[in-house]
């Protein structure tokens, strides 16, 4: 981390922006932002809106702690800014942003290294309303989208193809549905922090996730040791094959009844929640790590020409 003069270091938080995970993102800044303050930084947020380029010139601080979610915060844009500007910064680049941002490419990359993943197909949003491009069951959702925003399941039973939302993109992923449970493991830096199961009354939807007893987190997971070492396996492997940088969240399946061989990965996040429902703080906590410390963890490792 490339420090001024200044006794204290200064941090500008990213926060809120104008992407579909706006509201998530304001969550994450303003606990990540409480958090640096008690740490002994100084702390400005910054709501990043089209002068962001502006304000950042004008602020001059010595690392951005990047909290956005979702489009231009996570998908390599604002980090291709912060390059530009030659501002030490959090999380992940530029390539390696916008590649687990595109869910089709981001399974191009896991698929090269070994990874195990659902089929899919990229498919017009008109095409998807009009025929099952898949066999049912099976799930519809945007290729470039986090927080399970626009997630239709099309069950087995159900006849008729789904009607999209008119914001849906113009092409949709069409993903094989993989029943089982919802498994998920972060990785900081080269550690892995261990295994969360995802209690949660029928699908991981945007409230399961946010909304306070949406969902249940029971860390470490109640599962065979194969499959907690796969689990961590795999997602230090998914993180290194993307070029993560600081903190990563890799999500799976797990069909229980088919053993290692029902563990698939569904994506990769590189900006992970860090609201007080979020799972990367405890799966920190559990491993020992303070919510404070692991903030200031990922502002003592960030850098530019990440």
């Amino acid at each position: 981390m490339g420090l001024s003069s200044r006794t204290t270091p200064l941090v500008a938080v990213l926060l809120g922006g104008p992407s579909a995970e706006r509201e998530v993102s304001l969550s994450s800044g303003r606990e990540c932002a409480t958090a640096l303050r008690d740490e002994g930084f100084q702390v400005v947020e910054v709501d990043a809106g089209r002068d962001l380029c502006t304000r950042l010139s004008e602020i001059s601080p010595d690392v951005v702690f990047n909290a956005l979610h979702g489009r231009w915060g996570e998908d390599g844009c604002v980090q291709g800014l912060l390059e530009w500007l030659g501002l030490a910064y959090t999380h992940s680049g530029v390539l390696t942003s916008a590649l687990a941002m595109d869910k089709a490419r981001c399974k191009t990359v896991y698929a090269a290294a070994g990874l195990p993943i659902a089929s899919s197909l990229l498919v017009p949003r008109q095409e998807v309303s009009a025929r099952h491009v898949l066999t049912p069951p099976y799930v519809v959702k945007p290729n470039n989208e986090g927080s399970s925003v626009g997630i239709y399941i099309v069950h087995e039973s159900t006849n008729r193809p789904p009607v999209l939302a008119a914001d849906m993109p113009a092409i949709v992923m069409v993903e094989e549905y993989v029943q089982g449970r919802e498994l998920t493991t972060s990785v900081l830096g080269d550690r892995a922090l261990g295994v969360t199961d995802i209690i949660v009354d029928g699908w991981y939807d945007y409230d399961a996730k946010y909304k306070p007893g949406g969902s249940r987190h029971v860390i470490p997971a109640d599962i065979p040791a194969e499959i907690t070492a796969a689990c961590e396996d795999y997602a230090l492997r998914a993180h290194a094959a993307l070029g993560c940088r600081g903190i990563s969240r890799t999500d799976f399946r797990w069909d229980e009844s088919r053993g290692l061989d029902g563990l698939i990965l569904l994506e990769t996040n590189t900006q992970p929640g860090m609201t007080p429902t979020s799972l990367v703080p405890e799966q920190a906590a559990a491993a020992g790590l303070s919510f404070g410390a692991l903030c200031r963890w990922l502002v003592e490792d960030a850098s530019c020409a990440r």
